[in-house]
């Protein structure tokens, strides 16, 4: 009996300090990641992007928002923002403080189901069955539109089911988005159309990286998708990586830069043809209110360095 409850307490013991790490440490532990990708014309000069994503921002978060603020030392070029932004009422002030000069940068945004509805308590089981995929959309509404003027008066792009693009250095990028496919607000039909003959490079931007937006995106010309939504997983398991990812993109991609193709599914990346397009997805920097943690998965903003394509 003394074996078992000693056996009891170390579980218990070790328990809590996992949860005491994922809690209080590792969610706080914002480390920026970097990728370079071969996705430009033959002979074009590199551009930085810098790709945020699930700030899930409370006003409170002081140490967070400075850690946003200073990314502006970077020097990116251009700013994709994949959404979840805010996680309360009175959070639009604070997330526009926290992107600071950031927003004098050219920048493309989306929205995910975060900036339009307040978070809820969720059994987390829930994420490991096919329920997951539903997004809820019935919790009060977050003052979306102030979020959107705070972005487009500073002269970000809003690709909310919207294609446009951004003229860097004289260089012309084209950019499709969607609306969050979470919440199936996702409308490809209305940006459904071929790239431009000028543009260096078609860049699709989604919240949810789902893969019939994936797959519509890349037939349309995109070389390089960008993504968020997965948190990484959130709780992984060290060694083995994400357990889920909150859509149906399977967990090898839950993270990082991988290789997309349509319909390519849950074929890895090394099965990809010699064009397939270039993903990645950002873990982002937050969780929800209602999910404090973080295990195996730091949360993250991602620096992309563009650059020419090798001959062929």
């Amino acid at each position: 009996m003394r074996a078992l409850t000693k056996t009891v307490l170390g579980v218990g013991v070790a328990g809590a300090g996992v949860l005491g790490w994922a809690s209080l440490v590792e969610r706080n532990a914002f480390v920026l990641r970097r990728f370079e990708l071969p996705v430009l014309p033959e002979g074009a000069e590199p551009l930085r992007v810098l790709h945020l994503s699930d700030i899930h921002l409370l006003p409170r978060q002081s140490r967070k928002a400075t850690w946003i603020r200073d990314l502006e030392s970077l020097d990116p070029d251009f700013i994709v923002n994949t959404g979840d932004n805010i996680a309360a009422h009175d959070a639009v002030p604070a997330v526009l403080d926290a992107f600071g000069r950031l927003l004098d940068r050219p920048g493309v945004f989306v929205l995910g189901s975060n900036d339009y509805f307040a978070p809820k308590v969720k059994n987390p089981l829930r994420y490991l069955t096919r329920h997951h995929a539903k997004g809820t959309g019935d919790t009060d509404r977050l003052p979306t539109a102030d979020l959107i003027h705070g972005f487009t008066s500073r002269g970000w792009v809003d690709l909310t089911n919207h294609h446009d693009k951004l003229v860097i250095r004289g260089r012309r990028i084209d950019f499709i988005g969607v609306d969050d496919p979470h919440l199936g607000y996702d409308r490809i039909d209305l940006v459904h159309r071929p790239s431009h003959p000028s543009a260096e490079l078609t860049i699709g931007v989604t919240h949810a990286p789902y893969q019939r937006v994936l797959d519509a995106f890349v037939e349309d010309g995109a070389g390089l998708v960008i993504a968020g939504h997965t948190h990484g997983g959130q709780v992984c398991v060290p060694g083995h990586g994400a357990l889920v990812t909150n859509c149906d993109l399977d967990t090898s991609r839950a993270k990082g830069v991988s290789r997309w193709w349509p319909g390519a599914g849950h074929q890895p990346s090394s099965s990809a043809p010699s064009d397939a397009a270039w993903l990645e997805v950002c873990a982002g920097l937050g969780t929800s209110p209602t999910a404090p943690v973080r295990l195996a998965c730091r949360p993250e903003a991602v620096l992309l360095t563009l650059v020419s394509r090798s001959p062929a």
